[in-house]
């Protein structure tokens, strides 16, 4: 039985591990799972032997001061990749900072090492190409320019297309989402996304919650709705907010962050994977992020993009505003907030101009070709596929 070990610390990494799961055991379902996950991997029959929660960590500061837990991560898996049972292949998802060291350890063992969702060396740190080509056998890339910045290295890099394409499915009725959270439809209704990490609770969610308090002192018959991911509990965001702020708390065990997403009129949002998932339903919004004083100071140095938010990356323009650091402040993402609430011009061409980021992302079938790869590298014979890069 060919066993295979995956590692991410992100919940977008869990959700995409869980469909790279399935798509596996569509096409052998034998394959034994094990590693770094959550929820939505255990659900698809992955053992979980470090819960990514506990690896769910942002900056280069806050990695420091994290250094015991990955090390003890680190080790433990490592144990288990020069042991007796040791993995057929080793499947890396996103968390850079982790799976690297993951992969160096990988690579002694003589585990072959594919990367999904893959450290973003267009954006920063491009020195990166050499190191991961030295540790990754195989890369699978989810943006159409990625492939080129590995060219001249010892690494097989595919494109795959975006795993969002096939998660934003068939969404649920607004309506019926709304009624099972006792919410009128005719309320504005605003979304506040406060990330999956902890330490971005740390650094953005009291900005979030004075955000809210202004839109709400402006108009006071507004709705708020905030996902919870699987890395985070209910608690740990509700606590901050004042008890009677109107405030439906929605686990993605009970709606997918496209539900979400869906039942808003505007979004208030942290940058990552989720302005993507935002984007491919279409909803207009704001993106803010801030971090650690020294970690922004850093970052800022290291950086080499125009935007953060991976919609307007995509998009290769600013569609939708960006507050960083210093600039993202209540005023501000309110101010930003109630103009999409009450423009509808302005509303309708962010929501026109997001239409086109999904023809940008590729064909649909991503979870189905990293399976293949990933299988490949277990036997020496195996059916890849990629998609068209027109």
């Amino acid at each position: 039985m060919k066993r295979i070990m995956i590692a991410t610390g992100e919940a977008s990494g869990d959700m995409h591990g869980a469909k790279v799961i399935d798509a596996v055991r569509s096409l052998d379902p034998e394959v034994e799972f094990l590693g770094v996950g959550g929820r939505q991997m255990k659900a698809a029959g992955c053992k979980i032997i470090i819960p990514s929660e506990e690896l769910a960590v942002m900056g280069l500061v806050e990695v420091i001061g994290h250094l015991p837990v990955v090390l003890r991560s680190l080790f433990q898996l490592k144990r288990l990749l020069n042991g007796p049972q040791r993995p057929d292949a080793l499947l890396l998802i996103d968390s850079p900072e982790f799976n690297l060291r993951l992969a160096k350890h990988a690579k002694h063992a003589g585990v072959p090492v594919l990367y999904y969702v893959s450290p973003q060396v267009w954006a920063w740190r491009r020195g990166r190409v050499k190191k991961i080509a030295s540790v990754v056998d195989k890369l699978a890339a989810i943006f159409p320019f990625e492939p080129d910045f590995y060219k001249g290295q010892d690494i097989d890099v595919r494109y795959v297309g975006h795993p969002l394409l096939d998660e934003v499915k068939d969404l649920t009725n607004r309506a019926v989402l709304l009624s099972r959270y006792n919410i009128d439809p005719k309320t504005p209704i605003v979304g506040l996304f406060p990330g999956s990490r902890r330490n971005e609770l740390k650094f953005m969610l009291d900005t979030l919650v004075k955000t809210a308090q202004q839109i709400q002192a402006k108009k006071p018959t507004i709705q708020f709705l905030v996902p919870v991911a699987s890395t985070l509990t209910q608690d740990e965001i509700a606590q901050k907010f004042p008890a009677d702020m109107p405030i439906s708390y929605i686990r993605s065990d009970d709606a997918s962050i496209y539900d979400v997403a869906n039942a808003c009129d505007a979004i208030i949002t942290v940058s990552g994977t989720v302005t993507l998932q935002i984007a491919l339903v279409g909803t207009p919004m704001v993106i803010f992020y801030k971090l650690a004083p020294l970690s922004y100071a850093i970052g800022k140095r290291l950086i080499k993009v125009d935007h953060i938010g991976l919609a307007n990356i995509v998009a290769e323009k600013r569609i939708v505003k960006e507050f960083i650091q210093h600039e993202a402040t209540a005023d501000n993402l309110s101010t930003e907030a109630i103009a999409l609430l009450d423009q509808p011009d302005y509303a309708n061409s962010v929501r026109h101009e997001l239409g086109r980021v999904q023809n940008k992302l590729g064909a649909p079938g991503c979870s189905l070709r990293v399976a293949e790869m990933l299988l490949a590298m277990t036997t020496k014979t195996g059916r890849e596929s990629t998609v068209n890069n027109e």
